[in-house]
């Protein structure tokens, strides 16, 4: 299969390091920067292409560029769109619907997506949405090795976006406070991190493996009169919840507006 990346900025090289794992495809890279553009062909074997040459050839195209390009680039290749109308389109756009992408490429052959960076590692969380059962089932095999992808109605893609895609800035800025605060007590840098990072990462498995509600869970660690159950009053009175949640909502408003 021939697979072509317009836009390879952070998210989309963290696309394409999952998608090159998912088997032997061409790859066709097109990119502004031309220094990361030689190092992506070094690392993946692909070829250095152009919009044009992309939307003309490949089977499938993930966009990968800012919300407000997406009718400028789309515009140009519109052309090579029309000699290619069984490529399936990929954007990574935020807030870009696919109402709005039917406007430059086939209705039938889009996928929206919104994955997160820790996809490059194989543990990112995917979400998309598409009209078409071949199509999610196409997304899912290139998907296959970046980790938890699930299908939602296109209506809740900017929520899941907020969430997902976004909310890694969210936990590492838990984990830098966590590990500030173990500095402030005695602990080494490498050491608090070390601690904040495991322990975010096994507790958010705990979720996933016992199907839990996390208030159960944390209930479980706060014994009465307990160091954890002061320390979770403090959160509290602090407004941690609320700031949490009034992140998301303005992650999720901004997300509205890119899209416009």
């Amino acid at each position: 299969m021939k697979i072509g990346f317009i836009g390879l900025g952070n998210m989309g090289s963290a696309i394409l390091r999952a998608v090159a794992k998912s088997g032997q495809h061409e790859l066709l890279f097109s990119d502004h920067n031309a220094d990361k553009l030689a190092e992506l062909v070094v690392l993946y074997k692909g070829k250095i292409s152009n919009n044009q040459e992309i939307a003309a050839q490949a089977d499938v195209v993930f966009l990968g560029i800012k919300p407000h390009l997406v009718g400028l680039v789309l515009t140009e290749v519109k052309e090579a769109v029309s000699k290619n109308p069984s490529a399936v389109w990929i954007s990574m756009a935020a807030g870009v619907s696919l109402e709005q992408l039917a406007q430059f490429l086939p209705a039938d052959k889009l996928v929206r997506m919104m994955p997160n960076t820790p996809v490059a590692i194989g543990q990112g969380m995917t979400t998309f949405a598409t009209s078409k059962a071949e199509n999610a089932q196409l997304f899912q095999e290139l998907m296959a090795h970046s980790g938890q992808v699930k299908q939602l109605p296109e209506g809740l893609m900017d929520a899941a976006t907020a969430i997902a895609g976004c909310g890694p800035a969210f936990v590492y800025e838990f984990i830098h406070a966590m590990t500030s605060a173990g500095v402030q007590n005695g602990l080494s840098v490498a050491d608090s991190q070390l601690l904040a990072s495991q322990t975010v990462l096994g507790s958010a498995q705990m979720v996933l493996e016992t199907g839990q509600h996390p208030a159960h869970l944390r209930d479980q660690v706060t014994s009465p009169g307990g160091s954890t159950i002061a320390g979770v009053v403090a959160m509290t009175q602090a407004g941690f919840q609320a700031a949490t949640m009034e992140a998301v909502n303005a992650a999720l408003d901004k997300t509205r507006e890119l899209g416009k």
